[in-house]
């Protein structure tokens, strides 16, 4: 994992070389920023029909603005393959919850293809 040699231990949420989960100090050469990750991988939930999914999420933050799309990408290109799509989502905003003012996620579902638009829409 490109990600190992920036595993940062926190108390209470130690992990060790080679786990699929931890939080990871990564350095972002462009911008000169160091981007706080907490990376969780087979994180269950269940949607509101009961069909249980395993998801893998990266949160993303810094301490004084909200990561852009270049720090995001990197992170995605840190975690997972090129050829493999991760998304952000837009939730209702009734599940909204805000546990930090500069962090985003990218989810990938374990179980299933994320299915794509049609490539014109996203050029």
């Amino acid at each position: 994992m490109l990600a190992e040699p920036h595993r940062f231990q926190v108390p209470g949420y130690e992990s060790a070389y080679g786990d699929n989960y931890g939080i990871f100090l990564i350095p972002h050469a462009k911008t000169g920023v160091k981007l706080r990750v907490i990376a969780q991988s087979g994180e269950n939930s269940r949607d509101d029909l009961g069909h249980a999914y395993a998801w893998d999420h990266v949160s993303v933050s810094l301490p004084n603005r909200t990561p852009n799309w270049a720090e995001m990408a990197f992170i995605k290109s840190v975690f997972w393959f090129d050829e493999e799509a991760v998304m952000q989502l837009h939730i209702p905003t009734a599940d909204h919850r805000n546990l930090h003012p500069n962090c985003l996620h990218l989810w990938k579902p374990l179980n299933e293809r994320i299915p794509l638009p049609p490539g014109d829409m996203v050029a």
